[in-house]
Order: structure tokens, then C-alpha cells, then sequence
């Protein structure tokens, strides 16, 4: 029945059965770009120094250990293989079941392949880097047809520190060993990666924090002293949230309650406290053909805006000091309720590009900022 469902749907013809949304999605990508089934028999071939290198600047590298303690021995009981993607859907490590293995080498599903949704089509590494969720797909559900006999359970894992996708846990086997609990299992081994992570970052803001204390026992006024992410080290004489929007040099910082500041540079983390008196901040937006914010304040700098970017600013103007939340968003954008994921990920992408003008929980723009959408 599913290899009737594609054979349809690739020759245009009306299916006897729709395929699943998540499929038909990454079909109509598929199509809409011009790749055919035949096209996604081709791999792509990282080579040894670029595979190597792009293992080196994994974050995921660090969490081998434990998701190797927790799945590899169970893949390869089970008659399953575990492969780790980058962003990109390189193949960078793949464990597990022999047979399986040798099966894989054959496809060219081995360590420095792309697998990319638009390298070999609809597939649970790539197609789960496009939709930013788990995505479990079955024979025919693939877009080429060399991979009909396998079932493969992927999910993005994300850096706890900006919301990134930093790559893909996948799980893949026979199309005969599909089983619903691989999402359930995936998912876990992916939430036990990124609380690694997390732990990892807790230990770095530990260490930062003893260096900034004697820099901010110096430092006369109000100061906050934030990681390369944004997220607070410490503080003096101010109540800050969190986390803030990433530092860069040179680039205008606002923050809560000290206005527009400029970071400085210190070590591995950066110094933010108010150079001017502070001023009023305005946010100007233009939205039409080519999407830009304006920040003006006691400095000035102007972004440019991606398409969904200046979509989601166009909804946050409608409901101003209000604000919404991610599902609402999601449905303003998408038209459901199924794409928190990914609008979490499109506002953190947002905020880091604008700064705190934009507040979570309800997503809003900051008491203080005036707003002027000119289209």
C-alpha cells in the first residue's frame, strides 16, 4: 500500500490513501525543488579530514559516552543501528548491530555521508532537521526507493544554551523492526543528551562566575557579566533576568533596567553596564519587500529580517503589551498548533538578532519599547 501511495503521488496521480502529513511535507519539499527519487540514490562523500573536523567542533562529541552506555548495546540486541548527524545531516559516528551495519554500508549509509532531506529525500535524519521534531518513517515512506526496506526513528538535539540544533539521534533498522516505543526511546536518549549538556554549561558558568566576582567588586554602577550566549553570569546592583541576547563587539546590547549598553570583551565571558544616560528605545520595523528593524535609542543599528522573522513581528505588533504564547504563534504562522518546536527556535533566532526588545512567556515587546511598523 505505501509504495502504491508514492508510486501515485510522484506521478501525480491522486493516492489511494494520502500519506501522513510529515511525509507529505517532505514530498511536496522534494518536488517543489526539483529532486526526483532517482536523483537520492547518489551519496555525497565527506572526506576524511572534513568528517574528522566536523567531529572535532560537535558539541555532541562530549555525550558519546552515556548515549553509547544507554543505546548501543540495546541497538544491537535489538537488531538496530544508533547514528549521530550534525546540522548539516553528515553522518559523523554510527554504532550498533553488525548485519545491520553491512546493510547500511551498502546504501551508503555510513559515517560521512550527507543525509540531508535534499542529499537522499525523505528521511528520518534530514526530514527531522527540516521540521525540527521527531520524525519515524516505514519502507515507503522514504522518498528513494533504495531505502523502502529500512525504518528509521530520528530526532533533533538541541544546545540547551541557545536552542540550536546542534544534530540528530537516529535509530534505523529493518522495515520488519519498526516499533512505536522507538520514538519514546529516541526522545529519552535525546532529553539525556541535552540535560549532559546543560550540566556542562552549569559547570562553566560556575567558573565563570568565581573570575567575574573581583572585576565586579571594581566596577562602579550597576553591571552584569554574561556568557558568549548570553546567558548571566553575575550581577551588581541590578536585577537582570536570566539570560540576555548574545554579546558581540561593537553591537549595542538593551538590557533590562540599564538601557542600551555596549558589551566588553572579559576572558571568556563579557562585561555589559551602561556607557550614556539612558534613553528612550524605539523599534521601527519596516516589513515590506525588504523586511529590516531599526533599534533607536542612545545608539542606533538596523537589522535585516528573514521573511518569518518579519512575520513574527508583524504578529507580536497586533497583539502589542499583550503579547502570545508559542501555540497561538505557531497557529498565526502555520496555521496549527503542531509547530512549537520550530517557533521556539524562530523567536531564540529573533532575540539574538534584536536583543531583549522581545520578552518570552508571553512572547511580547519589552515595557519601554515603542514600536512603529511603517508597512
Amino acid at each position: 500500500m505505501l509504495s502504491d501511495v508514492h508510486d501515485a503521488v510522484m506521478s501525480g496521480r491522486t493516492p489511494p490513501v494520502p500519506p501522513r502529513d510529515v511525509v507529505a511535507r517532505s514530498w511536496s519539499r522534494l518536488q517543489a525543488d526539483g529532486v526526483s527519487p532517482a536523483r537520492c540514490e547518489d551519496v555525497v562523500l565527506a572526506d576524511v579530514s572534513e568528517l574528522e573536523a566536523r567531529r572535532a567542533r560537535s558539541a555532541l562529541r562530549s555525550v558519546l559516552p552515556e548515549l553509547r552506555g544507554t543505546l548501543t548495546d540495546m541497538a544491537s540486541d535489538a537488531n538496530f543501528i544508533v547514528v549521530v548527524a550534525d546540522s548539516d545531516g553528515v553522518v559523523l559516528w554510527r554504532e550498533g548491530a553488525r548485519d545491520v551495519q553491512r546493510e547500511a554500508d551498502v546504501l551508503g549509509f555510513v559515517e560521512g555521508a550527507r543525509w540531508s532531506e535534499k542529499s537522499v529525500g525523505t528521511n528520518s535524519v534530514g526530514t527531522s532537521l527540516v521540521e525540527d521534531a521527531p520524525v519515524q518513517l516505514f519502507s515507503a515512506e522514504h522518498y528513494a526507493r533504495s531505502h523502502y526496506g529500512w525504518s528509521c526513528t530520528g530526532s533533533p538535539v538541541h544546545d540547551p544554551r541557545s536552542g540550536e540544533v546542534l544534530g540528530v539521534l537516529d535509530i534505523s533498522g529493518s522495515a520488519m523492526s519498526v516499533h512505536p516505543a522507538t520514538v519514546a526511546l529516541v526522545q529519552t536518549a535525546v532529553r539525556l543528551a541535552e540535560s549532559m549538556l546543560w550540566r556542562e554549561h552549569a559547570v562553566h558558568l560556575d567558573r565563570l562566575r568565581t573570575d567575574a566576582a573581583p572585576v565586579l567588586a571594581r566596577t562602579c554602577g550597576p553591571a552584569v557579566v554574561v556568557d558568549g550566549h548570553g546567558w548571566v553570569v553575575a550581577a551588581s546592583g541590578i536585577g537582570v533576568p536570566e539570560r540576555l541576547a548574545s554579546p558581540e563587539a561593537d553591537r549595542p546590547l538593551l538590557v533590562p533596567g540599564l538601557g542600551l549598553c555596549v558589551p566588553e570583551p572579559l576572558g571568556d565571558a563579557w562585561l555589559v553596564r551602561r556607557r550614556a544616560e539612558r534613553a528612550a528605545i524605539r523599534l521601527e520595523l519596516d516589513l515590506g519587500t525588504a523586511p529590516r528593524a531599526t533599534v533607536r535609542g542612545e545608539m542606533e543599528w538596523t537589522r535585516a529580517l528573514s521573511p518569518r522573522h518579519a512575520q513574527i513581528l508583524r504578529v507580536l505588533a497586533r497583539t502589542r503589551s499583550a503579547g502570545i504564547d508559542a501555540a497561538s504563534l505557531s497557529e498565526a504562522l502555520f496555521g496549527d498548533r503542531d509547530h512549537i518546536v520550530a517557533v521556539r527556535a524562530e523567536v531564540s533566532r529573533l532575540r539574538k538578532s534584536l536583543g531583549p526588545v522581545l520578552t518570552p512567556q508571553p512572547y511580547r515587546f519589552a515595557d519601554g519599547v515603542e514600536v512603529r511598523v511603517i508597512r
